[in-house]
């Protein structure tokens, strides 16, 4: 049976329905603190043998009594706090939730003999990027309490396999774009920062789009990042579980398209796939942008066979249709 930490947030609960859908048995634990009961009792309504437990790893003796009543041969640890600018206001959150919770998580394994997680990490452990595209060994140098925290926990699971033999894989993220093809889950969190995130709450609730910053060294001036669709992320964790399990070998892998759009691009392709216009508007740079960040993920797809397959309009087609539902749901 494999845990799934964060089930019901926005890639945990992607993960969720994937595994569900190759007949996989799961548990979910989440504390709803940015994940969703709704988005629970819908994989539930499609899946009823889909085991869910609330709970809170901040407290060890929730956790472990998971392992108690539950056989868990596997943990897929996507719990997390994950706003850069918040964790920058409230780091005393971000270390607790993020640190405390992965410590109480990977000792309740320990307890119970239990050897193999994959970790949802981030490409903010790298930090400002010393070359491009940015690969497993790039310098790791994270510039926010964010990324410190992934990097933190990244860094307990060298020393418990050192220790107590756990074997990791740590997939870190890019741009996550998109939501569920069947829109069972989506991205669902008021505070989000994310550019495809943002642009279709304008589109669906009204209100101006911000660009800020369009005077960086780029082709039209404003920022390139590289975007993954969550449905590719959810099945890289698959990919990665099968990869732990059959080789029993530790790794590192980045998760990227390995091609980067600009803010304009983004907009425009938004435009065209929508047949929309959106109000923008131009403001000043935010501190700490780099003009450039996309990855290097050939590792991913040499070892794990993982092959991006969602195309950009089908991430903002079906981020349209996740927004909508929001909006009618609330």
């Amino acid at each position: 049976m494999i845990l799934i930490t964060g089930g019901a947030g926005y890639i945990g609960s992607q993960t969720a329905l994937n595994l569900l859908e190759k007949d996989e048995d799961v548990v979910i634990f989440d504390n709803f603190s940015i994940g969703h009961k709704e988005i629970i009792d819908e994989i539930i309504k499609e899946y009823p043998s889909a085991n869910f437990v609330k709970g809170d790893l901040k407290n060890f003796e929730e956790i472990n009594q998971v392992f108690k009543e539950y056989k868990i041969d596997s943990v897929l640890h996507c719990a997390a706090m994950s706003i850069v600018s918040e964790s920058v206001v409230d780091p005393q959150k971000y270390y607790s939730n993020n640190v405390l919770g992965s410590l109480n998580l990977l000792d309740a394994m320990v307890e119970n003999n239990v050897k193999n997680i994959v970790l949802s990490s981030s490409c903010s452990v790298y930090g400002e990027q010393e070359y491009l595209p940015i690969d497993e060994k790039h310098p790791v140098n994270p510039v926010n309490p964010y990324g410190a925290t992934k990097l933190a926990v990244e860094g307990m699971l060298r020393d418990y396999e050192l220790a107590y033999g756990i074997k990791f894989v740590i997939l870190r993220y890019f741009n996550v774009i998109g939501a569920d093809g069947k829109n069972r889950t989506g991205e669902w969190y008021p505070g989000e920062t994310r550019l495809i995130t943002n642009l279709m709450k304008k589109i669906v609730n009204g209100g101006v789009f911000k660009i800020f910053g369009d005077d960086y060294d780029t082709k039209d001036g404003t920022c390139v990042r590289d975007y993954i669709n969550v449905e590719d992320i959810a099945d890289a964790h698959k990919l990665a579980l099968d990869y732990l399990v059959k080789n029993q070998k530790s790794e590192i892998f980045n998760l990227g398209s390995m091609h980067g759009y600009s803010v304009k691009e983004i907009l425009n392709a938004v435009k065209k796939t929508l047949n929309i216009e959106i109000d923008v508007e131009v403001c000043k740079r935010r501190q700490g942008d780099p003009a450039v960040l996309f990855a290097d993920s050939e590792k991913a797809k040499n070892l794990l066979g993982w092959n991006p397959q969602k195309s950009l309009e089908h991430s903002i087609e079906t981020a349209y249709e996740w927004n909508k539902k929001l909006k009618n749901m609330n």
